[in-house]
């Protein structure tokens, strides 16, 4: 398949976990213009099977048929994690050139004291901030174009503006009456409703609401970072991982 043969509707959002992208699609969701798929790579590799578009698979190869069959009906949206690796996706060149793959982004240090609160046992490739500058430099490598990377603290503190830079990049409207929703667990979330609960409790892009994909801010996440540096295996991660936010940052919209 060359790499001009196809165009796919589809519309991705990669992340390192603990980064804001449920919130994020769950703006998706709202517009109410596309089929938005919750992180089926990651669901496939974790639990061996997804459920996408209503089609049970059980491998990357078949989440990736899966998006492009709903592609071929309607548009679609799907956001995913990078606490795993798509060798699959990383394959698919097709589909690297083909699909529109976005991309967001946190502090690793803020990340990781999120995502350490929820899974203790945390190892260093689990950061995901080194895979999903991978996916980005192939993505990069595929199109001739670099792809679009919003930074989850602009969509916290400057929401309008920085939705508003990312539909303009990706060309679709800007629908300001998507960034407010009604707070509840949605039931795609509810295979790993744990890692959502901040989310479910927000109506829109706010700091303060948790440190999760929601929001953050304040005291309580001053005093997670600090515990991050405080921890050399924490701290020995975050040193790792910097590198590739920041060239990730570099590639950011200034909204």
């Amino acid at each position: 398949m060359g790499l001009t043969a196809e165009s796919i509707p589809v519309l991705a959002l990669w992340s390192a976990p603990r980064s804001r992208s449920t919130a994020f699609a769950r703006m998706m969701t709202e517009r109410k213009d596309r089929v938005v798929v919750h992180e089926p790579f990651s669901q496939v590799v974790d639990f061996g099977e997804v459920n996408v578009g209503g089609q049970v698979v059980r491998s990357e190869q078949g989440v990736l048929a899966a998006l492009r069959g709903i592609a071929a009906e309607r548009p679609v949206f799907f956001k995913d994690t990078t606490d795993f690796r798509y060798p699959a996706v990383l394959a698919d060149q097709g589909f690297l050139a083909g699909a529109t793959h976005t991309f967001i982004i946190r502090h690793p240090a803020e990340a990781i004291a999120s995502h350490h609160a929820l899974n203790p046992s945390l190892g260093r490739e689990e950061v995901g901030f080194a895979r999903l500058f991978e996916i980005f430099a192939a993505v990069q490598a595929a199109t001739g174009v670099t792809p679009v990377v919003i930074d989850s603290e602009d969509l916290l503190d400057r929401p309008n503006e920085t939705v508003r830079a990312y539909c303009a990049a990706v060309g679709i409207p800007f629908l300001p009456q998507a960034l407010t929703w009604q707070p509840g667990m949605r039931s795609e979330w509810r295979a790993t409703s744990r890692w959502h609960a901040s989310t479910s409790a927000t109506a829109g892009f706010q700091h303060g609401s948790g440190s999760g994909s929601g929001g953050g801010g304040g005291a309580s996440r001053a005093q997670a970072v600090r515990a991050v540096w405080a921890d050399p295996v924490l701290r020995a991660y975050c040193d790792y991982h910097l590198p590739y936010y920041e060239k990730l940052r570099a590639a950011a919209l200034r909204p």
